[in-house]
């Protein structure tokens, strides 16, 4: 369809990242906009609202310099959308696509409409296989399954930024048949990051070698906050043509998410939407759906699309509504503790409330190790144990527990000091290694998740029936 024009009278109001136009054509939701200004130059938007007399199109570009007098309006008639092609790993764009790296501009093969495409549930297929990210905690504890969406629940000033790239340079997907390993192709986006950040990740991607197999979209905090509504989905885009055209399995991770939602807060409160809890648009459930539902598995398809979102809780809580909501959506969650943190632990991963929902159909014989899924559950059951020994112990002192829950106290630190926390990346080798090392000395009537044969197998002798943990 040909673009289509307003005159320059019609512009009504600009109100921050707003721009109110009176209406004279007939336009649709989302649909694509250029903003001329006085200069003649171009500055991308969408239709975000419109009733019988205005539209409201969202600046995702700058909006300072705009004069309502005369500033002209061109209706794209299409949503807003990619041009991608094979030349998209590693590259560098910012929030809305654009090249940013200094090389040339993106071979386009086709155009996809950022918002994605609907995708009929049947051709979804059941994720499988185990992704190994080099963290003990997540791949031992809860594994990541290609095609799954597990997001990182973390808090301000803990140090989720650092996971990201550790993860985006070692993820691979391990094939225990063949003994072989695959690399990812990365797509990396930062939403609402300060420079520094985005410089960071930059660095560590060349630094690691992973960026010449990643594609990085970088919307800065002092882009528009409209703009950081279409930074995931231009890096989505990107991803679900590297997985589903490609045949490509993609690792696509999303930092910080809590960003894209307080733009969408702020954006829908400029718009005069009525707010739901602590201010945030009633829809936001159905928002974080259209980003997260693109993760998964086709029939038919070679490719994968496997999402690592990572947002911030404000105040550390895990009730607070962004938090809450991502948990009805996602396949489990993996819980940053600040407590770890201060106890210079790395990666501060809080295992009890973290959880993997799709571990089951990615570990085990054929995927990782047929005793993987008892040493978890094994390990899981004694550290919470531990858990319980110390909540005891603040109350009666450690010289009121039992020698038993004195123990599981010395477990409980050996736990967090030689499994979780870790100097560098591990295989999952390594990892089962370590966790069977921490069960040695358990009584075996301690060890009810492993059967015989399994603590013949790794723990032998040092396991007896008199024992007591060490």
């Amino acid at each position: 369809m040909p673009p289509r024009v307003t005159v320059h009278d019609a512009a009504l109001k600009l109100d921050g990242p707003l721009l109110f136009v009176r209406r004279t054509l007939d336009v649709g939701l989302n649909e694509a906009v250029e903003v001329i200004d006085r200069n003649g130059h171009p500055r991308l938007g969408r239709v975000a609202a419109l009733d019988e007399e205005a539209v409201t199109i969202e600046m995702l570009e700058p909006s300072a310099g705009l004069g309502l007098a005369d500033t002209v309006v061109r209706f794209l008639g299409t949503p807003i959308e990619f041009g991608v092609g094979p030349g998209l790993l590693g590259r560098v764009f910012n929030g809305v696509g654009q090249v940013i790296d200094g090389g040339p501009p993106i071979a386009v093969k086709k155009r996809l409409r950022v918002d994605g495409l609907p995708l009929n549930p049947v051709a979804r297929a059941t994720p499988r296989a185990f992704i190994e990210t080099g963290i003990s905690s997540v791949d031992l504890m809860n594994s990541l399954v290609r095609g799954q969406k597990l997001p990182i629940f973390s808090g301000g000033g803990l140090p989720h930024d650092r996971i990201a790239v550790e993860i985006a340079g070692h993820a691979r997907l391990l094939t225990h048949a063949a003994g072989e390993h695959e690399e990812f192709a990365i797509v990396f986006c930062g939403i609402g990051v300060p420079y520094t950040t985005a410089d960071f990740f930059r660095r560590s991607l060349e630094q690691s070698g992973a960026l010449e197999r990643s594609a990085l979209f970088l919307n800065l905090a002092s882009d528009s906050s409209t703009q950081r509504l279409l930074t995931p989905r231009f890096a989505l885009t990107a991803a679900e043509y590297l997985a589903f055209e490609e045949g490509k399995h993609v690792l696509a991770i999303v930092t910080d998410l809590t960003n894209y939602c307080e733009a969408l807060r702020e954006v829908a409160g400029a718009k005069g939407e009525v707010p739901g809890r602590k201010g945030f648009p009633g829809y936001m459930y159905s928002d974080l759906a259209t980003l997260y539902e693109r993760a998964g598995c086709v029939h038919g398809s070679a490719g994968t699309l496997t999402q690592l979102p990572i947002l911030t809780m404000p105040n550390d809580d895990i009730g607070h509504p962004i938090p809450d909501l991502s948990g009805y959506i996602t396949e489990g969650q993996i819980v940053l503790s600040r407590e770890l943190d201060r106890a210079g632990v790395y990666p501060p991963v809080n295992v009890l409330p973290s959880l993997s929902r799709l571990m089951k159909d990615g570990t085990g014989a054929g995927y990782t190790h047929a005793d993987h899924p008892a040493l978890a559950s094994q390990l899981y059951a004694a550290y919470a144990r531990a858990t319980q020994a110390r909540l005891l112990a603040s109350v009666v002192g450690e010289e009121g527990l039992s020698e038993n829950d004195r123990g599981y106290l010395a477990l409980g630190t050996a736990f967090e000091r030689q499994l979780v926390n870790q100097s560098g990346a591990r295989t999952l080798a390594h990892s089962m290694e370590a966790g069977w090392q921490l069960l040695r000395g358990l009584p075996r009537s301690e060890l009810a998740r492993l059967s015989d044969a399994q603590i013949e197998a790794h723990l032998g002798a040092a396991t007896r029936a008199d024992a007591v943990p060490a």
